[in-house]
């Protein structure tokens, strides 16, 4: 299957999963996680649409962006969605749309400095380990409502909503009770529906606005749970050469 064949059937599936759970297709953004691929790949995607696409590793992301904005500008949109060490916020603060990975108070407040240095407002998500995984990157449930109230204390830094990394399964539909447990979790926040004291904050809530949850194998069940962004590598791109 081509590349072109293979997006159209993504956006058809997400549009379908829209429909199921009686939501605007316009609500879900597909990004393409470009990570080990090549820049002629990406300009492939972009010249098929895409526009938003992810990177796990700080220098990749610096090195396409450089190169590809210098071609299109401000058109690509750009993801940090692997794990962020605090000594590389400074290369990526004025590079990445959207910071999807931030799961620590220390790491946040380098994100503010860099950004306060820089005179920027630095979107994040924070990142959840909702299944529990000791492989995975993540804040605990129990810990997302005392780093939400740190985080929205910080002037430089907009929380945008949440991210998860679900459990890799054969059936997505194993997965769903994690997607439904974020929805919660999302709607809880943005609502204030929660008794410890976030109801006496101000955040704006109409930003609140980004669930990224959702892959290759399971985004379908991911949308019909209410994400807002699917991360999608192999479903696009397809397999990666590794070597």
């Amino acid at each position: 299957m081509m590349m072109k064949e293979r997006i159209t059937d993504i956006l058809a599936r997400i549009e379908a999963a829209c429909e199921r759970s009686g939501r605007n297709y316009s609500d879900v953004t597909l990004i393409a996680v470009s990570k080990t691929m090549p820049l002629h790949m990406i300009e492939e995607a972009y010249n098929l649409g895409m526009r938003h696409f992810g990177e796990n590793k700080v220098q990749e992301l610096v090195r396409k962006h450089d190169e590809l904005n210098e071609v299109y500008g401000n058109s690509i949109k750009w993801h940090q969605i692997g794990h962020l060490q605090r000594n590389k916020v400074k290369q990526v603060i004025e590079k990445a749309d959207l910071i999807h990975s931030v799961d620590s108070i220390r790491l946040a407040h380098m994100i503010e400095q860099e950004s306060s240095k820089k005179d920027i407002i630095c979107d994040i998500l924070i990142q959840i380990n909702i299944a529990k995984e000791n492989t995975k990157d993540g804040v605990s449930t129990d810990e997302l409502i005392p780093l939400f109230i740190e985080l929205i204390r910080l002037p430089h830094i907009r929380v945008r909503g949440l991210m998860a990394i679900a459990p890799y399964v054969t059936n997505p539909e194993k997965n769903r009770e994690y997607f439904s447990k974020m929805r919660q979790l999302f709607i809880d926040i943005k609502t204030k529906n929660i008794d410890n004291g976030l109801t006496d904050i101000f955040f704006d809530a109409e930003s609140f606005n980004i669930l990224s949850m959702g892959m290759s194998g399971d985004y379908e069940v991911a949308v019909e749970e209410g994400a807002t962004m699917v991360r999608i590598g192999t479903g696009i791109f397809g397999e990666r050469d590794y070597s």
